[in-house]
C-alpha cells in the first residue's frame, strides 16, 4: 500500500517542487466504505511546472506523477505555481 513518503518521492521526481507537503488523512476516514480500498491523502505542492496552467491541468500533472502508485483511494490537491497566494 502507498505511503505518504512514496507520494512525496514521486512528486519530487516529476515536479521538482519548491514546496511540498503530503499528509495521510486515512485515520479521518475510518469506517468509510471506500477506506478499505485505499488510503486518503492531502497534497500541497508548488512548482514552476504549474506556471500558466489551469487548476485542472495542474491536477492532471499530479495524477500523472502518481499513476503507478497503488492504494490511493482519495487525494485532495492544492497545486500552486510559485508566488500564487
Amino acid at each position: 500500500m502507498t505511503a505518504a513518503q512514496d507520494i512525496e518521492r514521486a512528486l519530487r521526481a516529476a515536479l521538482e517542487p519548491s514546496e511540498l507537503q503530503v499528509r495521510d488523512d486515512s485515520h479521518l476516514h475510518a469506517g468509510h466504505a471506500g477506506a478499505r480500498e485505499g488510503r486518503h491523502f492531502s497534497v500541497r505542492v508548488a512548482s514552476a511546472r504549474f506556471n500558466g496552467l489551469s487548476r485542472v491541468a495542474r491536477h492532471r500533472l499530479v495524477y500523472d506523477a502518481l499513476r503507478s502508485l497503488p492504494g490511493i483511494h482519495a487525494l485532495a490537491i492544492d497545486a500552486r505555481a510559485p508566488g500564487d497566494s
